[in-house]
């Protein structure tokens, strides 16, 4: 059953909000992408998901180094204990998950663990790591947000959609992980931490910066999906 429209995930008002209509075609390009409209179809080739289960714990290694740098970039303890608790949570939690949902597809830790990164892994994970570690952490996280936030829009999305197809569709519960409300929670915290980050930080001279920042990541998310389709043309 197709869930009824939420509320939206991001205040218009939000830094969010403006970092994600300073690149709308760019942001459109990533969240529409063909690999995405493929998985609500349910007509994505069974290889290009399995290609991408791979790389995402590739890529969940290196977000855990992020949070990890988010830690010492922090300038207080409640902004510390928050990136612990995800580095936390990333390292004991999320990566045993996608090992037992790679399981269901009849991907092996062990071939996890064998295969190489991608070049749109490294090129995304890489970018991330080193505005953080050229930047603060308000430049970190907006290297961070599409990933975090555009995952929660995505699934919120094809959710609400009717065209959406959820029965009988193999990748009905990846769509149903980043529409449902734990998702749902981290995005909207990943919102507020911005903004609050960008009300201690931000100055006009940095804004054009970070805009930078946001809509390369964007791109770099893009081409992570279109990675997945690659492989199976």
């Amino acid at each position: 059953m197709h869930q009824a429209t939420p509320q939206p995930l991001v205040r218009p008002d939000s830094f969010f909000a403006r970092l994600r209509d300073s690149c709308a075609d760019d942001w459109r390009a990533y969240t529409e992408h063909a690999f995405v409209q493929q998985l609500a179809a349910g007509t994505l080739p069974e290889a290009s998901f399995r290609h991408y289960l791979i790389q995402d714990y590739l890529f969940l290694i290196h977000f855990a180094r992020a949070y990890g740098l988010a830690i010492y970039k922090a300038d207080n303890l409640v902004d510390m204990r928050a990136a612990a608790a995800t580095v936390n949570a990333l390292l004991d939690v999320e990566m045993r998950l996608h090992v037992e949902y790679c399981a269901g597809w009849g991907i092996a830790e062990t071939d996890i663990q064998a295969a190489p990164e991608a070049g749109a892994t490294m090129a995304y994970t890489r970018y991330v790591l080193e505005r953080g570690l050229a930047g603060d952490s308000l430049d970190l996280m907006v290297a961070l947000a599409p990933c975090v936030v555009g995952y929660g829009e995505i699934g919120a999305t094809l959710a609400a959609d009717p065209t959406t197809r959820l029965a009988d569709n193999p990748y009905a519960s990846w769509i149903e992980m980043y529409a449902g409300e734990d998702y749902r929670t981290v995005a909207i915290a990943a919102v507020a931490q911005l903004d609050r980050l960008a009300a201690e930080r931000l100055t006009p001279a940095r804004e054009d910066a970070l805009r930078t920042t946001f809509c390369q990541a964007t791109r770099l998310e893009a081409a992570f999906w279109e990675m997945g389709l690659t492989i199976a043309s």
